[in-house]
């Protein structure tokens, strides 16, 4: 334990998953790290929220049979009130573009969060698609996370001094593989190109993101500003976001409630 902000870290991919390990390994360096976390895989589960969830306490903190949204809240209220700081991550795959935002259990517990009024990063870890390269033996290798861990904890150190979280509800952070000489940062929006696919087979739907795929053939056309561009070009995307989501005045919709109200 060292002086510092007092950091609450969890994640989606589960409290034993070599991502979170090494980044709180990273962050007990900066400050003083409660680790509650799923006591099992629970990704892609967005904010789901339970009822009861019954925790255990391990080693290096508290591993819940729940979510990673159940994990924040029960840190944030109960197991580590005085959280200055929540971390979600790393995440062993990338969370890119707007509509993996509200899938993601990464971001998720970014999101839940936010509404605590508690600044936080969401950090994942970009695996290349390819039949070279296994996704079990990336994220089980904690040199692969050097990257991420390196951006997450500079962002741990500066970002709250430096007033990002003035304006930025939660930070939505992809870092590329770690590969040879350390990569930069960008400042990023997330990407609007979407490319669901439905296959069926019989009975049978396959849903497909075609995104992976065109990445891996560098065919994916997100503007320079893009977090996906960025992960492209071998650089940190790091996007500032709002939660709650911001609303606006819509002249349309005005008028359809005015009517709504003379129709009855």
């Amino acid at each position: 334990m060292t002086d510092g902000p007092q950091i609450l870290l969890t994640n989606d991919d589960g409290i034993d998953a070599t991502g979170l390990q090494v980044l709180r390994d990273a962050l007990t360096d900066v400050g003083s790290v409660t680790v509650v976390a799923p006591a099992d895989d629970r990704s892609a589960v967005g904010r789901s929220m339970s009822d009861t969830v019954r925790i255990h306490e391990r080693e290096h903190g508290y591993a819940v049979d729940g979510t990673p949204a159940d994990c924040v809240v029960a840190g944030l209220a109960s197991l580590a009130p005085e959280t200055d700081l929540v971390v979600s991550g790393v995440n062993g795959g990338a969370n890119l573009g707007a509509y993996t935002l509200g899938r993601s259990g990464t971001v998720g517990a970014a999101v839940e969060a936010a509404f605590w009024n508690r600044p936080a990063i969401a950090a994942s870890m970009y695996i290349p698609v390819g039949e070279d390269l296994s996704a079990a033996a990336v994220t089980t290798d904690p040199a692969a996370y050097r990257e991420a861990v390196r951006a997450t904890r500079f962002l741990v150190e500066n970002a709250v001094e430096a007033g990002v979280f003035d304006r930025a509800g939660y930070l939505n952070v992809n870092a590329p593989m770690a590969d040879g000489d350390p990569a930069g940062m960008r400042v990023t929006r997330p990407s609007t190109v979407y490319d669901m696919d439905a296959v069926r087979d019989g009975s049978d739907l396959s849903l497909k993101d075609r995104i992976w795929e065109r990445m891996a053939d560098d065919d994916v056309p997100d503007p320079e500003d893009t977090d996906r561009r960025a992960i492209m070009d071998g650089a940190v995307s790091v996007s500032p976001l709002t939660a709650p989501h911001t609303t606006e005045h819509h002249d349309a919709l005005d008028a359809l409630a005015t009517d709504y109200d003379s129709s009855a």
